[in-house]
């Protein structure tokens, strides 16, 4: 797709800002690096999603992207694409074994931490207050603070692998779960916090996530 001048230009379909976790990754991976895109919200205010879903979403879920005739339908998978389609942006670190690195914990977001997200969804309308949480979301926490550390003390900041890459993204919306429900005082993961949240690109994200006025209440724990 283009823009009126003809630059390329994707389409990215996402959920409702203040609870689609798996919308926010692509889309602050995208603005952060400052990747054209247009964005459309068709918010899960249904049961199940939304009937809308349908006709452009292949899993009936968000994100999907759309680039001309060609549809990703995946959060990690988008940001993958776009890391090809745009490799002079940075999305994975140059270096090859710090790239392998960023791959790896991407892949263990994406896939793992289920314990945390099952108990605590990204909700960043709800009021800061301590969630009391049980032995598997403790060691989800502390998992990821550990991985923030490592990251953190190889590169030295101020993302996890220097400057702000795919991996960042993938972790935002567990610096918001963190943030809304206190689920770490660790100075690593709240400096590593603040970062993201300074970013022009959350920002962003947060002041629409606020201003929305669906409720999901699954979401509303």
């Amino acid at each position: 797709m283009t823009d009126g001048s003809g630059a390329r230009q994707f389409h990215l379909f996402i959920g409702n800002k203040n609870y689609s976790s798996w919308s926010f990754r692509p889309w602050i991976g995208l603005r952060h690096k400052e990747i054209p895109f247009t964005e459309e919200v068709v918010p899960f205010d249904f049961q199940h999603g939304n009937p809308r879903f349908r006709a452009f979403s292949p899993t009936m879920k968000v994100p999907v992207l759309k680039d001309g005739d060609l549809t990703v339908w995946d959060s990690l998978a988008i940001l993958e694409y776009a890391a090809d389609v745009y490799p002079s942006h940075g999305l994975w670190p140059a270096d090859v074994k710090a790239r392998s690195r960023a791959r790896a914990i991407s892949a263990e977001m994406h896939s793992g931490f289920t314990a945390l997200r099952g108990a605590c969804p990204m909700n960043m309308r709800r009021p800061v207050e301590r969630l009391v949480v049980d032995d598997a979301v403790k060691a989800d926490v502390a998992r990821i603070v550990n991985i923030w550390r490592d990251c953190l003390e190889v590169s030295g900041g101020p993302f996890l692998f220097g400057g702000f890459t795919i991996a960042d993204a993938m972790y935002a919306p567990v610096v918001s779960r963190f943030g809304t429900y206190t689920l770490t005082e660790d100075p690593v993961a709240d400096a590593y916090g603040a970062t993201l949240r300074e970013t022009e690109a959350w920002k962003t994200w947060e002041t629409d996530a606020l201003k929305e006025t669906w409720i999901v209440p699954e979401d509303e724990i």
